[in-house]
């Protein structure tokens, strides 16, 4: 039963303790159309009745979704399969510019205050139920209400509100020139069902609006979608996807170039040359959004000083990091934001300077014996690797690296309950640059893990939300990324490239910036 129609005041600032969205399978025979059970069909049953019908894309992802609520997740191989399931009310085009979605087309009031969304006509959740306003409210009073991972997001917003069947009116506090980007990005924005979320189905057997529906999930060996008919944005081409957890890359790329698979990102940086001349695959590398980092446990001492943060930030040693978590296909970058983008600061303060790194240590009172639990997960490699790294970097000051490395669900609990000394891990599909800042290292943040607390930040950071004015924006970010970096809030390391392989028999994909993965336009020629 649908919530009836009536204004909801949104709770400003509200956020869940989350991990950052985080960036970062074998298979059926090649490009045939084959049911949800694996057998040989000509369609497979759509969503809402209907039949689906064409061959059946078969991806390889680097690791198993955590869960399939797009709301409660923070895995990126959730979002890999949720983006081509549920939708947006916005979402952004290869240009990272947003573009209607759910909603056909908006207007704002001439304050800047009042936001009126006009929504599709006729488009269905995959049960045949119909979508209306009354499903945005109640998607984005979730998020608020349960202190979901992007609340934060809505720290503006003061109301939203169906006015009827087919338009929602947002009203925000303040000019808010980041609200299509913080409404568009497909992390934990979907719209969502109620009766799913109520039913608790949502993480199991989730519905959505996209343009596929789930029709088989295999918890440890595959989850299968398949085409909806019914799509508003027109029924894909392809029959389904069919999703393979393939951890070890070297696996992944021979099941490519065997073509048992067509499509995949489990791709190891150092065999990228190799597979570039691979004959029947196609290699996609782009300059991402994306950041790793370091950080430091703020609530423990000494990491709970600015200089013994800053010792680790000239301790460690950038270029090795980068050869060897990414063979020359990623950008060193001390600040966040890439070059590429018109948001980047320059900011080049710390060296690899053992000697500064001994003194700073001196200055916070660190004598030596000092032990470090580094939380390190091997559903990401790079940060074994890049542990290993810093491990033989921090020894000579000293100070004994432990690497704890567990599995992604693990990391994540461990990191929310602070039971961490430093851990490395990265942020994705990051548009606008309150993404890169404010829910890491606003001391209100939902993803503040490390604890990170400045007032003349969270000044800037609350002000660069409200300016509509670009260059003042800009600076505002500006300083406030170069205060993060030399408070060392978040250790920088680099801006990793996309890196994706399929088979030239996949048409019309494209490795995207942002790393959305979106299979409803592509085709694929029948084996």
């Amino acid at each position: 039963m649908r919530r009836t129609s009536r204004p909801r005041a949104l709770t400003a600032g509200l956020a869940g303790i989350t991990a950052g969205l985080l960036l970062l399978t074998a298979c059926s025979g090649g490009g045939e159309a084959v049911d949800l059970d694996g057998d040989t069909a000509g369609g497979a049953s759509g969503a809402a009745g209907g039949e689906a019908t064409g061959p059946v894309l078969r991806a390889a992802i680097a690791g198993e979704p955590d869960q399939l609520d797009p709301q409660s997740t923070s895995s990126y191989f959730s979002f890999e399969v949720l983006e081509n399931v549920f939708d947006t009310l916005v979402e952004p085009d290869e240009n990272l510019e947003m573009q209607p979605a759910l909603a056909e087309s908006w207007e704002t009031s001439e304050d800047g205050l009042t936001w009126t969304f006009h929504l599709r006509d006729g488009v269905t959740f995959h049960d045949g139920s119909d979508f209306t306003a009354e499903d945005v409210v109640y998607s984005y009073d979730r998020i608020v209400d349960d202190e979901l991972s992007n609340a934060w997001k809505f720290g503006s917003v003061t109301d939203v509100v169906a006015t009827d069947d087919s338009t929602v009116t947002i009203t925000v506090s303040a000019p808010t020139p980041n609200l299509l980007s913080s409404l568009g990005g497909f992390k934990g924005l979907a719209i969502v069902d109620q009766a799913n979320v109520e039913s608790g189905d949502i993480t199991t057997k989730p519905i959505g609006t996209g343009p596929f529906s789930l029709a088989d999930y295999t918890p440890g060996d595959s989850i299968d979608l398949v085409a909806n008919p019914d799509y508003w944005g027109g029924a894909p081409e392809i029959g389904g996807v069919h999703y393979t957890f393939v951890s070890e890359g070297s696996t992944a790329i021979a099941a490519l170039q065997n073509g048992e698979i067509d499509w995949t990102d489990s791709i190891p940086a150092q065999q990228l040359e190799t597979l570039q001349g691979a004959e029947g695959v196609e290699v996609g590398v782009t300059p991402s959004n994306d950041y790793w980092y370091l950080a430091l446990n703020e609530a423990k001492a000494p990491w709970n000083t600015v200089a013994a943060r800053q010792a680790i930030a000239y301790a460690i040693d950038r270029d090795a990091i980068l050869q060897a978590v990414s063979y020359g296909t990623a950008a060193e970058n001390q600040l966040a934001i890439p070059q590429e983008s018109v948001w980047y600061t320059e900011y080049d303060t710390y060296s690899h300077d053992e000697a500064r790194a001994q003194q700073l240590l001196a200055e916070a009172g660190v004598t030596g014996g000092v032990s470090i639990d580094f939380l390190a997960t091997s559903d990401y490699p790079e940060t074994v690797t890049a542990a290993q790294i810093i491990a033989s970097d921090l020894e000579p000051l000293g100070i004994t690296v432990n690497i704890r490395t567990v599995d992604f669900a693990t990391w994540l609990d461990e990191q929310n309950s602070g039971n961490f000394d430093l851990l490395m891990m990265g942020w994705l599909g990051n548009i606008d640059p309150d993404d890169f800042y404010y829910s890491q290292h606003h001391t209100d943040g939902g993803s503040n893990a490390q604890g990170y607390s400045n007032p003349q930040v969270d000044e800037w950071l609350d002000a660069a939300r409200t300016e509509t004015d670009t260059e003042a924006r800009k600076e505002l970010y500006a300083q406030a990324a170069t205060t993060i970096a030399d408070e060392g809030s978040y250790i920088y390391l680099y801006n990793p490239s996309v890196i994706q392989a399929w088979s030239t028999d996949l048409g019309g994909y494209t490795a995207r910036s942002d790393r959305a993965i979106r299979f409803r336009d592509v085709t694929l020629a029948e084996g």
